[in-house]
């Protein structure tokens, strides 16, 4: 009797959560347009004065000499509450942070990505299992190295047990590495760079272990491209940031909002250092998007919406609980304490991953140079922090950990 009781509370528990959850996306819905222009703490639930306290916080950071600038934003219930810029976009010219700052996103990229593939998917035009060779045929009579990355006695390629498929490219669990080098120097277009694949051999069984991989991203795009006799960017255009009012989102900065690109700093022992950055080729599915925060919390607050923002729906719900799920079970994934993988989003699943205030079921995904993105539904939360900075911390670096608690501290009702 006590453990029909016990399956009946936790069966109760999960019913109210439930309903808490569709409750707060049907105030999201009924909000009105999601408008980054104007804060309105009261209408998110949010406390006015302690959201004040995170850019003041972040300017510490800026202060210490860890951080040339910060932009964050908080929204909630639909309603941004806070969205401030701190420090400099450069600090050569003493170019003020703004809040419509252009950043490189880097692995932020990825979950955009995905969610091209998963509008496929939603068109029946893509099968999340189907094999990557039905697409693109670098991926056929891909070998694996039973040994992993190790080489000596018995360590001889052997074909793996299935092919590797599109669930496993966009969850890191494919085998791929990380890249690939090329034959005959840097590649100049996707399908150069996704042909190096040939080449490849797998570490592991697809689907058996995680490893992070940026060329299996890469191929996800090229798969996009294959599929729909478009150009990737061109369709991220027109099916996701066209339709979402993000107009500042872009594989190629056009010259004139290059003056509002923030600048790239490592830090080292006596200070932050600038890095050049080079001009991309050709638009880069792992991490080749420039942004800002707006746009990205445009984003983000359609994932919160179940694929749908201000009457434009881009995913289906079905799409969104798909790329919010975690698929790697117990294995170490992602760079974060306690969470999975899912399309492009980390997700956490234990409690050791709420260590930043995040509930469980918040999905995150932050890029190379300190940007970093969360959607917590059971707050009814994004969140958005972005900085240019190459090192210090990754995904658990001190500005990111602070805002992230800071912004969900601020929940008053």
């Amino acid at each position: 009797m006590a453990g029909r009781a016990a399956v009946g509370y936790a069966g109760d528990t999960m019913k109210t959560a439930i309903s808490l959850a569709f409750g707060c996306s049907l105030a999201a819905l009924a909000a009105g347009p999601f408008a980054v222009d104007k804060t309105d703490p009261e209408a998110a639930g949010m406390s006015r004065a302690r959201l004040a306290r995170i850019p003041v916080r972040m300017k510490e950071f800026v202060d210490a000499g860890k951080t040339a600038g910060v932009v964050t934003l908080v929204a909630r219930h639909g309603h941004v509450a806070s969205f401030d810029a701190v420090g400099y976009q450069d600090l050569a010219s003493k170019t003020p942070m703004r809040t419509d700052t252009i950043f490189r996103l880097a692995s932020v990229t990825k979950p955009v990505t995905c969610a091209g593939i998963m509008i496929l998917v939603d068109e029946g035009r893509v099968s999340l299992i189907d094999p990557a060779e039905k697409y693109l045929p670098e991926f056929k009579g891909l070998k694996m190295n039973p040994c992993g990355t190790l080489a000596g006695y018995n360590c001889e390629a052997v074909t793996p047990s299935r092919p590797v498929n599109i669930l496993d490219l966009m969850t890191h669990t494919s085998g791929l590495p990380g890249t690939v080098t090329g034959r005959e120097g840097p590649p100049s277009t996707l399908a150069e760079r996704v042909a190096g694949v040939s080449r490849a051999t797998l570490l592991f069984e697809p689907g058996t272990k995680w490893n992070y991989s940026n060329i299996g991203i890469a191929a996800l795009g090229r798969i996009i491209e294959v599929v729909t006799g478009q150009a990737y960017d061109r369709f991220l255009a027109e099916r996701i940031f066209q339709p979402l009012g993000m107009k500042d989102t872009t594989f190629f900065v056009p010259a004139e909002k290059a003056s509002r690109v923030a600048s790239v700093y490592t830090y080292e022992a006596d200070g932050l250092k600038l890095v050049t950055m080079p001009q991309p080729k050709f638009p880069a599915p792992e991490g080749g998007l420039s942004s800002t925060a707006g746009d990205m919390a445009r984003f983000h607050q359609m994932m919160l919406n179940k694929g749908t923002l201000d009457g434009q729906r881009i995913l289906s719900a079905a799409a969104v609980e798909a790329m919010t799920t975690s698929y790697t079970g117990l294995m170490k994934a992602g760079f974060a304490p306690g969470v999975g993988h899912g399309f492009g989003f980390e997700v956490v699943r234990e409690a050791v991953g709420i260590y930043r205030y995040n509930s469980i079921g918040s999905f995150v995904k932050g890029g190379a140079y300190r940007t970093y993105g969360w959607v917590d539904p059971a707050k009814d939360l994004v969140g958005i922090i972005f900085m240019q900075r190459t090192n210090g911390g990754g995904d658990v670096a001190d500005e990111i950990n602070s805002f992230m608690a800071m912004a969900a501290a601020a929940i008053e009702n």
